[in-house]
């Protein structure tokens, strides 16, 4: 009988360490594991985190598009009717400056004077012509300028953007 006692005491000693192991086992698998869902919901928070900031500064940079083509659109519209006024002024002015040369030219009493004075107009018309071009072409490069301004300061920061990671 001592063997059949010392047997179950045995066999009770075995389930009760079978036992602890198996509630350590147990418990040491729960921190495990709420080890591991913790870095996973911290994983995700912060990807979740840098989607959000990355969509901020996604709209954020789309708004600053959309007011550096309206400003560039505002600048070019203005700057188009200020070349239409210059336009519209300069053939007034050759229109005068025609008709003036007609009333002169009607006046004369010679064809040498009409000759001398012809030439001489012409000569005038045409320096007067390369020169209001000249100007029309230095307004026209001001205005292409001005309004790819802002356009170009946007090209300059979405480049210095997509260089940014890649130096990091």
């Amino acid at each position: 009988m001592a063997n059949v006692a010392d047997m179950k005491k045995t066999m009770a000693d075995a389930a009760q360490t079978g036992a602890a192991q198996a509630k350590q086992i147990a418990t040491d698998g729960v921190a495990q594991a709420r080890v591991a869902v913790e870095k996973t919901m911290e994983t995700a928070n912060k990807t979740a985190g840098d989607l959000m900031k990355a969509s901020e500064e996604a709209v954020e940079f789309g708004r600053g598009n959309f007011e550096a083509v309206s400003k560039a659109t505002q600048a070019y519209m203005a700057g188009m009717q200020d070349l239409s006024r210059q336009t519209v002024t300069m053939f007034q002015s050759f229109s005068e400056q025609a008709i003036e040369a007609t009333k002169t030219l009607s006046a004369l009493k010679s064809l040498k004077e009409a000759a001398d004075f012809q030439a001489s107009f012409a000569k005038t018309a045409f320096e007067r012509a390369v020169a209001d071009a000249t100007k029309l072409q230095e307004a026209s490069l001001k205005l292409a300028e001005t309004a790819m301004e802002p356009i170009s300061a946007r090209v300059t920061l979405a480049m210095e953007k997509m260089t940014k990671p890649l130096a990091a």
